[in-house]
């Protein structure tokens, strides 16, 4: 991949992954501030991110059917202007309707620029001309990786300075204002070849549904943790946000960062399928040590390490995909993205419905028990991957 010749291209594209990296984390960083300002419960701090997802997954599938007709150029900017829009809302809405109704608001119209943009940026970056397709993809998802730790750390400082929350928001929107610019002018090249794969063609193959299964297990994998990790910090070890947003999401948005460029380094080593068993075999051992651990702080270390095992999911089984389907347009992704978000809905959902409703037992050990439950996701990625490594040796 020449990234210097297309490096302004590159570039957008990396800002676009940074602004979706704001859309999906800030409002998880503000979950202890909705409940106790607004009384918002688990369940529906739980359901604010299925909202979240469930709007990216209708988005993604009417982009499976628009992305290979209308204007990419078009497309983007128009994501990035709607995501501005919603960003600015989530500081406003709040508090001229009903609080959480005015939150929901202000996500979903984020939402609907986030999901454009898991359709559209990848399969940009996969068109551009040049050889080493997945590691450029593992370098592009490595920037929602450092967007996460961006906000996580900025907003961090800022609140701890007393900026009111709702500031937060308004400050982030400059990052998708500036990709409304950039991909008014960067180049752009057609998604695909000549020979394109129908939407009913690729439902036909069992092989596209075995890879949307391991993606909505790659989000749902990744989302279940990364979600309530500020929030789980905060309860667990009884330390206060500041350090509770460091401490949790900041330490897996690192250690996924790290993991997607080390991906991007070893990619021409080591085979994809490889890396993808080693990370679902890692991942469920990294949430068995965060829920099995009596010790809050040995607890917290398995979510972080559940960062870094989560890092090649998502990139790698959009480049198996390239493999199995190499011809098959932004169809592809927009699908796939589809299944991401569903697994990104499902998994914290999961978590915050588990978590209430044995709630009983306390806030610590219940959300103990709905991440157990969400542990069945990278299990069925590793049964499901052991498999085809063992039908390809």
């Amino acid at each position: 991949m020449n990234l210097k010749t297309n490096q302004f291209t590159c570039i957008a594209c990396y800002n676009g992954y940074i602004t979706q990296a704001i859309i999906n984390m800030l409002p998880a960083l503000l979950f202890a501030t909705f409940h106790e300002q607004f009384g918002i419960n688990l369940a529906q701090i739980g359901l604010l991110t299925v909202i979240n997802f469930t709007v990216q997954i209708i988005v993604d599938f009417i982009g499976a059917k628009v992305v290979e007709h209308v204007s990419i150029r078009l497309l983007m900017v128009l994501c990035h202007i709607i995501s501005t829009i919603g960003l600015i809302g989530l500081g406003i809405f709040p508090f001229i309707l009903p609080p959480y109704a005015g939150i929901v608001l202000a996500m979903s119209i984020s939402a609907i620029g986030s999901g454009m943009l898991e359709v559209l940026v990848s399969p940009i970056i996969e068109s551009l001309p040049g050889e080493a397709k997945a590691a450029a993809m593992s370098l592009l998802h490595s920037f929602y990786c450092w967007g996460c730790v961006v906000v996580v750390g900025l907003s961090t400082i800022l609140l701890a300075l007393h900026l009111p929350w709702q500031y937060l928001p308004m400050l982030w929107a400059v990052i998708p204002l500036a990709g409304i610019f950039m991909f008014s002018v960067v180049p752009l090249y057609p998604l695909a070849g000549e020979e394109k794969a129908s939407m009913r063609a690729l439902f036909q193959k069992p092989i596209f549904w075995l890879l949307m299964l391991l993606m909505i297990c790659a989000g749902a994998s990744e989302q279940a943790m990364s979600q309530w990790a500020s929030y789980f910090a905060q309860i667990g070890l009884e330390i206060n946000k500041t350090i509770g947003d460091l401490a949790g999401p900041m330490a897996f948005s690192i250690l996924m960062g790290l993991s997607r460029l080390l991906g991007a380094r070893k990619s021409s080593n080591t085979p994809i399928l490889r890396r993808l068993v080693f990370s679902a075999a890692f991942c469920i051992f990294s949430y068995l040590l965060t829920i099995c651990s009596p010790y809050p702080i040995i607890s917290l270390i398995g979510c972080a390490l559940c960062g870094f095992s989560v890092g090649c999911m998502w990139p790698g089984t959009f480049s198996l995909a390239s493999e199995w389907f190499p011809k098959s347009g932004g169809m592809l992704f927009a699908l796939l993205a589809l299944g991401g978000d569903l697994g990104c809905a499902a998994g914290p959902g999961i978590v915050g419905f588990v978590s209430d409703a044995v709630s009983s037992f306390g806030e610590y050990s219940a959300l103990k028990i709905g991440l157990l439950v969400a542990c069945a996701f990278p299990l069925i990625m590793l049964l499901i991957l052991s498999v085809k490594r063992k039908k390809y040796q």
